[in-house]
C-alpha cells in the first residue's frame, strides 16, 4: 500500500479563492472581519476538481490513500486578523471534510489552523483543532512557523509561552504536525521556491537547538519537501550540534522529526534516502502542488516521487515498503483506524 502524507486541495472551484480576496479586501479597508461564512460549493464542483486532478495522478502512480489538507499557499495567515482567519480556516477545513466523505477510500483529512501574525495560537486555534480531529476525524494538522509570511516576526518554535500550549494540545489529541509555511509577502522570498525551503530548514534547526522534543517526547513533526536543506547539509548540522555540546542528531531529533519525499529529481531522492534513516522518511508527492510540469530530461512529471523511489538503489524493497506505509502509520496514530489501514499493522 502507498500512503501519501502530503496532499493539498489545490483544485477548488474559483469562488473559494474569490472569497479570500473579499475577506482580505474587507479587512484592509475596515480593519474588521468580513461577516460572511463563504460561498456555496456543490458536490459536483468538488468532484470535478478531484476527479480531474488528484484522482488521476493517484491512479496513474498507484497511490492508495492521501492525507489531504487545504491549499498551503492559500492558508494566507499573513493577511487578516484572527477572526478573519478563523472563518477562512473553518471554510477550508469543511471542504476537506467533504472531500473525505465523498472519497472515503482515498482521502483522510489534516487541518489548517486559524493562525494570525502576532497572535499566539490559543483558544480559537485549539477549538478548530478539536473540531477537525473530534468531529471530522482528521489525523493531523499543519503548523505555520511564520504566520507573518516571510518576515519571521513571531517568536521561534522553541518559545515556551508562545508555542508550548499548542504542542500540549497536539499531544492531548495524539496528532502530529506538519511544519508548513504559507505564502510570502516578502519580495526576497518566492513562496514555493524559497520561503517553503526556508521554513523547513528553519524548523529543523530550531528543533535541533532547543528542548522542544525533550519537553514533548511523544510529539511528532513532519518537515516537508525532503526536510529543506537539512539532508544536503547533514554534516553541517551534525557538526553544529557537536560544537554546541548537543547529543547527536539521531538521539536529539529522529525519534520525533520525520521528512517527506517531496523532492523532484532522482539525485535528490537518492541523497535523501542515503543520508536520512529510512525510518524517518514518509512517502509524499504534494500532488497536485507547487511543481506540475513534465521534466523534459525524463519525459515524466517532476512530482512523480513514486517513480524516483522505485528507481533508487539507496533503499531495499523492505525499506521502500516502510517508506510507503509503515512509517506513516507510526507517525499518524489516528490513521490506523482508517479501513484501508486496519490490516496493515
Amino acid at each position: 500500500m502507498i500512503i501519501d502524507c502530503h496532499g493539498h486541495f489545490t483544485s477548488t472551484p474559483p469562488q473559494v479563492g474569490e472569497f479570500r480576496k473579499r475577506q482580505v479586501a474587507e479587512f484592509q479597508k475596515t480593519g474588521r472581519a468580513l461577516q460572511d461564512t463563504g460561498p456555496v460549493v456543490s458536490d459536483e464542483e468538488i468532484r470535478f476538481g478531484i476527479d480531474n486532478n488528484q484522482m488521476v495522478k493517484m491512479r496513474e502512480r498507484g497511490v492508495d490513500l492521501t492525507i489531504f489538507s487545504p491549499r498551503a499557499i492559500g492558508m494566507d495567515h499573513h493577511f487578516g486578523d484572527e477572526e478573519t482567519n478563523v472563518i477562512w480556516a473553518k471554510y477550508n477545513n469543511e471542504l476537506i471534510d467533504r472531500v473525505c466523505k465523498l472519497y472515503p477510500g482515498y482521502f483522510v483529512g489534516a487541518c489548517q489552523l486559524p493562525q494570525a501574525a502576532g497572535v499566539a495560537p490559543r483558544g480559537k486555534v485549539f477549538d478548530e483543532l478539536d473540531r477537525c480531529v473530534k468531529d471530522y476525524g482528521f489525523v493531523g494538522a499543519n503548523i505555520n512557523p511564520d504566520p507573518s509570511g516571510g518576515n519571521w516576526s513571531d517568536p521561534p518554535l522553541w518559545d515556551r509561552k508562545w508555542w508550548y500550549p499548542l504542542y500540549e494540545k497536539l499531544v492531548e489529541l495524539d496528532v502530529p504536525a506538519m511544519i508548513h509555511v504559507s505564502g510570502s509577502c516578502n519580495p526576497h522570498f518566492n513562496a514555493v521556491g524559497t520561503h517553503y525551503i526556508n521554513g523547513d530548514t528553519t524548523a529543523f534547526v530550531q528543533f535541533m537547538t532547543s528542548d522542544i522534543l525533550k519537553d514533548f517526547p511523544t510529539l511528532k513533526f513532519i518537515i516537508p519537501h525532503g526536510g529543506g536543506a537539512a539532508p544536503y547539509h547533514w554534516g553541517r548540522y551534525r557538526g553544529i550540534a557537536q560544537d554546541m555540546g548537543l547529543p547527536t542528531l539521531e538521539d536529539r531529533l529522529l525519534k520525533n522529526v520525520f521528512f517527506d519525499t517531496c523532492v523532484y529529481h532522482q539525485p535528490g531522492i537518492d541523497l535523501l534516502l542515503k543520508v536520512v534513516p529510512k525510518a524517518n522518511i514518509l512517502f509524499a508527492s504534494e500532488t497536485v502542488g507547487a511543481v506540475q510540469g513534465i521534466d523534459p530530461r525524463t519525459g515524466f512529471y517532476y512530482d512523480d516521487t513514486h517513480r524516483y523511489i522505485e528507481a533508487s538503489a539507496e533503499a531495499t524493497v523492505a525499506e521502500k515498503k516502510q517508506i510507503y506505509e509503515t512509517n506513516v502509520l507510526g507517525v499518524y496514530p489516528r490513521l490506523r483506524a482508517h479501513p484501508k489501514c486496519k490490516s496493515l499493522e
